[in-house]
């Protein structure tokens, strides 16, 4: 599957249909982070919440829209209760993320030193979830980092994780 037909896959599932031309016109901007919607994997209750939804810790997959064959799979805390039922909580700044190589590798265009690949609202304002790729030309290597971000003060909290290539497919750098 080329590029633009996995963007298109990505951009209109049945949950982002009403969205599908806006994602269409991020992608033409090369701004596809906003685009990316993660797969739920799974989620597992870490506190009993007498009124909302329990505290909970999801897993999420998400494809890589410039590199097919690696996916992440980032783990994050949810907040619950009352704050989270209404969207107003503040989910804790705490993520783990793994990727793996899933098929075979394929970069159709050349990839920047560095970029982010998935960015996602943890809060109703003022904080993030990023999660950024970065290349190690010289070990041929997909680095990815996932991180909190806030609009005042970030978090140092982070993960990393790797994706070596095969050395017959280098990575091409713009």
């Amino acid at each position: 599957m080329n590029s633009s037909a996995r963007l298109k896959s990505l951009c209109s599932s049945s949950a982002w249909r009403p969205a599908a031309l806006g994602c269409t016109l991020l992608a033409g901007l090369g701004l596809l982070a906003a685009c990316v919607r993660a797969d739920p994997i799974g989620e597992v209750d870490t506190v009993f919440k007498w009124i909302g939804p329990d505290h909970k810790i999801l897993v999420d997959a998400y494809d890589d829209p410039k590199v097919q064959g690696v996916t992440c799979f980032v783990s994050r805390a949810k907040t619950g209760g009352i704050k989270g039922a209404l969207g107003l909580a503040e989910d804790k700044s705490e993520a783990s993320i793994a990727c793996r190589q899933v098929g075979p590798i394929v970069i159709e265009k050349a990839l920047p030193k560095q970029e982010e690949v998935f960015s996602e609202r943890t809060s109703l304002v003022f904080k993030r979830l990023r999660i950024v790729r970065m290349v190690d030309p010289k070990r041929n290597t997909l680095v990815y980092l996932t991180y909190s971000e806030r609009l005042i003060e970030g978090s140092p909290q982070n993960s990393v994780t790797a994706v070596p290539v095969d050395r017959a497919t280098p990575i091409p750098l713009k």
